[in-house]
This record gives C-alpha cells, sequence and structure tokens, in this order.
C-alpha cells in the first residue's frame, strides 16, 4: 500500500485495445498472442525492479539485461512456438502478525518479464470494466483514495452501518478454471489464454518441498493483483453494483482494495440483508468469509446515536482503525489512525533491524533505518494520525539507542552522545504527507 501509483505510458497498439474495450464492453478479442511482441517484453523488463529478490533461477535482472537483446528474442521465440515453460515459484514466508507469516512467491526473472507482458495487455482491457469501486493495484489510484471514498460515504452520504468483511486466505483459495471462464468472456484467444494458464499452474518450491496446488494465484506475482481484481470483480463488484443495490431501501457503497473490502450503508436492515447473503455468494466461487472478521459495525456520529445512546464502534481498513474523532471546533468527523497490531509490527520491525545491524557502519545503518521509516511515514502519514508517527519515532530513536549502545563496552552511546549523532545523523520527522478530507468544522 503506497502512494498513488502514475499510470504507465501505453503503446499505440494497446490504446486501440482499450479504445475498443470502451467502446464495446461485449466485445470478445480473438487476436492478442501478438501482442507479447519483443517491444512488450523489453517493456516488461524496464519495469522490473533490480533489487528484487531472485527465482529459483538465481538471475538478476542486471546479469539478464547483459544480453538483453538476445535473451528477450530467444524468449519471443518459445513462446511464438509454444515451448516456453514457466519455472516453479520459490516461496518465502515474511512476517504477518506475532506468530503469524504471509507466503509470497518469487518468480524467475523471465517469468517475470512474460507475466508483465500479459498484464499490460489484460490491464487495457479490463480497466475499461473495473468499476469505480475497485481501487487497488489499478493505474492512477491507490489506498488513500479508498480511505477518501470511504470519507465522503459515511460523511457526506450518511452511512451509519459497516459491514466489515475478511475472506480466508483469498488468493490460496481462487477457482482458477472459474477465472479462466471470466476472461473467455471478454477474450476469445485461446493461445493467448493458454500462456496466462501457464503462469497459473506453476509448481511452487517451499524451501526443499516442492508441490503443485491446483487453486489459487501465488501472491507475489506480478500478474496475480490483475488476476485478483478480475476475479473480485466478477464474484464481488458487479454483483453488488447491478444487483444487490437496487433491491435496497438506503444508500449503500461498496469500496474494495484487493480482497479488502467494506460496505457502507445508510440503512442497517440494508446491511443485515447483504450479510446473509455475501457469504452464500462467496461460497458459490471458492471463497470463505472469515466469520470472526465480518461483521456489521454500528457507525453512527456520536451526537445522532440510538435512543439508548450508545457509542459508535470502530472498525479497521487497510491498516487504519476508523472512528469518530473530535475536531477543534467541537464538531466530529471521521479520524484513522494506524492500527494497533500494524504498529506493533512496525516497531518490532524496527528492533530487530536495530539489533542485527548494530555491528554495520553507523551511516549505513541511518541510511537503512531512514528507508525503513519513511515508508511507514509515507503511507501512515495523514492528517488525524499523527500521534501514531510520533511513537513510531521515539520507539526508533530508544532502541536505535540502546543497540548502539550495546556495540562495545568501552564507547559507551550515552543519551547526550546520540543527541549529537542524531544532529549529524537525523530520523525523518513525523509529517503529514497525506489529507483523506479538508473539514474544519
Amino acid at each position: 500500500m503506497s502512494a498513488t501509483p502514475r499510470a504507465p505510458s501505453m503503446s499505440p497498439q494497446l490504446q486501440t485495445v482499450a479504445s475498443m474495450a470502451r467502446n464495446d464492453p461485449s466485445l470478445r478479442f480473438q487476436t492478442l498472442a501478438h501482442r507479447i511482441d519483443p517491444d512488450a517484453l523489453r517493456r516488461a523488463y524496464d519495469r522490473l525492479d533490480g533489487q528484487a529478490a531472485v527465482g529459483v533461477d538465481g538471475i538478476t535482472k542486471e546479469q539478464y539485461g547483459q544480453c538483453l537483446e538476445g535473451n528477450l528474442r530467444t524468449l519471443h521465440a518459445r513462446l511464438r512456438a509454444g515451448t516456453y515453460r514457466h519455472q516453479p515459484i520459490r516461496r518465502v514466508h515474511i512476517p504477518k502478525a506475532p506468530g503469524e507469516t504471509r507466503p509470497l512467491g518469487i518468480s524467475s526473472l523471465e517469468d517475470k518479464i512474460v507475466q508483465g507482458a500479459l498484464r499490460e495487455v489484460l490491464e487495457a482491457i479490463y480497466e475499461q470494466d473495473f468499476l469505480p469501486c475497485s481501487f487497488g493495484f489499478r493505474p492512477g489510484r491507490s489506498a488513500h483514495d479508498t480511505l477518501r471514498a470511504l470519507d465522503r460515504a459515511v460523511f457526506v452520504r450518511g452511512a451509519s452501518v459497516i459491514l466489515e468483511a475478511d475472506v480466508k486466505s483469498f488468493f490460496d483459495s481462487v477457482d482458477r478454471k472459474a477465472l479462466m471462464e471470466m476472461l473467455r468472456e471478454r477474450i476469445a484467444d485461446e493461445p493467448f489464454l493458454r500462456l496466462v494458464g501457464k503462469c497459473l499452474h506453476v509448481g511452487v518450491l517451499d524451501g526443499e518441498e516442492f508441490s503443485t496446488p491446483d487453486r489459487g494465484v501465488v501472491q507475489g506475482s506480478v500478474l496475480s493483483p490483475l488476476l485478483g481484481n478480475v476475479y473480485m470483480h466478477h464474484v464481488l463488484d458487479r454483483w453488488f453494483e447491478h444487483t444487490v443495490k437496487s433491491r435496497l431501501r438506503g444508500h449503500a457503497q461498496l469500496l474494495r482494495y484487493a480482497d479488502d473490502f467494506v460496505v457502507a450503508f445508510e440503512r442497517r436492515d440494508d446491511a443485515e440483508r447483504v450479510l446473509a447473503a455475501l457469504g452464500q455468494r462467496m461460497e458459490r466461487f471458492g471463497l470463505t468469509l472469515h466469520p470472526e472478521k465480518t461483521r456489521l459495525v454500528a457507525f453512527h456520529k456520536p451526537d445522532r446515536g440510538p435512543a439508548g445512546g450508545e457509542p459508535p464502534e470502530t472498525f479497521d481498513f487497510l491498516g487504519f482503525t476508523v472512528l469518530w474523532r473530535k475536531t477543534r471546533k467541537g464538531g466530529w468527523t471521521v479520524g484513522f489512525k494506524t492500527r494497533r497490531a500494524r504498529l506493533r509490527r512496525a516497531i518490532v520491525s524496527v528492533t530487530e533491524f536495530c539489533r542485527r545491524q548494530r555491528h554495520d557502519p553507523v551511516k549505513q545503518q541511518h541510511a537503512q533505518l531512514c528507508r525503513r521509516l519513511k515508508g511507514h511515514l509515507n503511507y501512515f502519514g495523514v492528517n488525524g494520525n499523527m500521534r501514531s508517527l510520533e511513537r513510531l519515532l521515539n520507539e526508533a530513536r530508544r532502541t536505535w539507542r540502546k543497540w548502539l549502545d550495546r556495540r562495545s563496552q568501552r564507547a559507551r552511546m550515552t543519551w547526550k552522545r546520540f543527541q549529537q549523532l542524531l544532529e549529524r545523523l537525523p530520523l525523518p520527522r513525523p509529517v503529514i504527507r497525506v489529507q483523506l478530507w479538508a473539514r474544519t468544522t
């Protein structure tokens, strides 16, 4: 989750594809495979992160680029001949919460190039189909845009009940056969679809254990976010916007970022009906709602509560806890603060970094620590969240001094010496970089 991505430049050929898709929503594309040409492969290569982890082949972007034109010509020839084979995915586990990890799949570099070229073509088509309620992994849209839309739904449209939903292991649960049928609604080019299938039906190497799962899309793949959006577009977005909303008595708005979504309702009876139907809808496509994390939240403005005078509840969305907050003028506004578990995870991550890297040169530690902190501050630096930012930075200063102090028993890092160090190598300051709302009352 980061700042709003810039829309990538599109080749004239893909602009034609996008225009055709936009002008005729029922059009099925017959010829797409030829769009995966050397120029498309080169653009996909240029978009790759040179510092990203390597796949099972161990090849880096720099190594592949030493004979780039020859490598791309050979890859294109194999794609045309149908002899291209996707290599196994290397699975790694990154910390998610205490005692939990998130599995990520790392493709080989050549497979990343193919995935990137496929994504470019699919994006040209499906960006014309995706609905405004979808925000995740789309050009020109971000998690902050999702939160702004949520703020408008509550503060402007008067939503007072929130359906907070959690899909269990979404990326691992996608029905591949159903996904391919969804793609066939727009694409009739079987060679192109077979190439997509090769990126789906791949083995996974987890340490020394090799497996061939028959469900899911690999979380961490270049192609997976777009395929996940296609799946949720059919499962949730179209169903809610075209079938559900017309049957409701009050206003309702779906807000989805990848597989994370909430629905803001004006009326509680509407929310209860949708909640009852949502689980069955998900089950039709192999998805399961987490029973403890899917719930209705009373989110009325505090001065407009029910007769009992019960205060509004809070809920979590995209790393933030959403709550009602007093303004300086005594009114109420929707507030966003860093979710407690997410803040704790950030503090633990900084602590572990300082401990592991304590013997590295101080300037090197400083540069890496600043990069870590800036990534957090850029995302969570929203108006009303200053206290959470300050807490993280206070913990970062405390733990960095602590582990610098343990580098040597002779030259102790006292607080006075540490303050002098911070004057030369300052840590980032907490700054509100993102305005989710601009109200003063």
